[in-house]
């Protein structure tokens, strides 16, 4: 148990100085690496683009909610573990965090073995689910719980729209998927983006996995969207 402590990374965003100083300091004690943001706005941006085991959010935060970023996570397919803390403790309020996406629900105020408990836990599913998530695609290997993607030993440095591009395409291998699917898929059908902005991300994931010896796996189906196939 120990070693799977030292290796976790948790993004903990408190906006209470004091208990996210606590919470930050004991958590480093037990060897866990901590990011510790204090205003809500920045959840999203450091959870997409920061390999994070957990998200410890407070379900009270300036800017963005804890349960509101948690939410806008999950439709955007995060999928690494969520804790939401809050002093809410009303059935209700625990129904609400956890259809938002949560995995877990810590009302405050609780012990800290509790917690370091929890994050175990969550850690421990969140391997299994690892072994799950892996798909072979071609040549390739989509690592959805980590977000991923190889050829053999390479990495393909993908952003986190282009590997859900490339997971979406995967779900639906050998079949066309048009680009309003991607787009509500991806970015929700309310979004700004516009059917050029999806051109480009693909343009740009062609050219990565062409670095490789895969550029020609994504096939554009003229007036329609784009298709993943595989020899």
């Amino acid at each position: 148990m120990k070693q799977q402590e030292e290796n976790m990374r948790v993004l903990l965003a408190e906006d209470d100085a004091r208990l996210g100083k606590l919470i930050n300091y004991m958590l480093e004690q037990n060897k866990i690496n901590v990011d510790w943001v204090q205003d809500g706005s920045m959840i999203y941006e450091y959870a997409m683009y920061t390999e994070y085991d957990i998200l410890i959010l407070d379900w009270m935060m300036p800017g963005e909610s804890g349960v509101d970023a948690c939410r806008r996570l999950r439709e955007n397919g995060y999928e690494r573990a969520i804790m939401i803390l809050t002093a809410r403790d009303a059935v209700e309020d625990r129904v609400k965090g956890l259809d938002a996406g949560a995995d877990d629900y810590l009302v405050k105020p609780f012990e800290f073995a509790e917690l370091l408990a929890r994050l175990r836990a969550l850690s421990r599913r969140s391997s299994q689910k690892l072994q799950q998530d892996i798909v072979e695609v071609g040549e390739f290997t989509l690592n959805r719980t980590v977000k991923v993607l190889k050829k053999g030993d390479m990495d393909v440095q993908l952003s986190p729209r282009e590997f859900q591009i490339f997971d979406l395409l995967a779900q639906n291998l050998g079949y066309a998927v048009p680009r309003e699917v991607i787009l509500d898929r991806i970015w929700g059908l309310e979004s700004d983006v516009s059917s050029n902005n999806i051109d480009s991300y693909v343009k740009l994931l062609r050219k990565k996995l062409d670095s490789v010896g895969g550029g020609s796996l994504i096939q554009t189906i003229r007036g329609v969207g784009y298709k993943l196939e595989t020899e």
